[in-house]
């Protein structure tokens, strides 16, 4: 089974309970994470010309996805009834990013910060690249 790794902000209160709930409803184990403070996306993502980024990014099939698409197909690999959000593609990315960018530039005033990334449990290390 292939697995997709999921690039997220280690220390928005946002992005590591998001990665919580991927974990909670990725039933499939296909997902892999990684911190994009951490070595490991420093220099995963360094080939790849990817700089400073307000965004999950998802490598999946070797193609990496970002903002609203990252998200979407992130989803697409969860649980029911969560995999139906996927259905969202269909809007113009354009849009889609719109609103994907007031979130994630809001996402420290909204849901706050950390002063160091979110460590996994012992029995979720697996998943974590870093």
């Amino acid at each position: 089974m292939s697995s997709s790794t999921v690039f997220f902000d280690g220390v928005c209160n946002l992005c590591s309970g998001s990665v919580q709930f991927i974990i909670k409803h990725d039933k499939r184990d296909h997902f892999r994470f990684a911190s994009l403070q951490g070595h490991y996306a420093a220099t995963h993502l360094h080939d790849r010309d990817i700089r400073h980024v307000d965004s999950i990014i998802l490598e999946q099939d070797g193609k990496i996805y970002k903002r609203s698409s990252a998200a979407l197909r992130i989803a697409r690999k969860l649980a029911f009834p969560y995999n139906l959000l996927y259905g969202f593609i269909v809007i113009p990315p354009f849009i889609r990013n719109m609103v994907y960018d007031v979130i994630a530039r809001n996402r420290y005033k909204w849901f706050g910060k950390k002063e160091a990334c979110w460590l996994p449990s012992p029995a979720l290390k697996a998943k974590f690249l870093d």
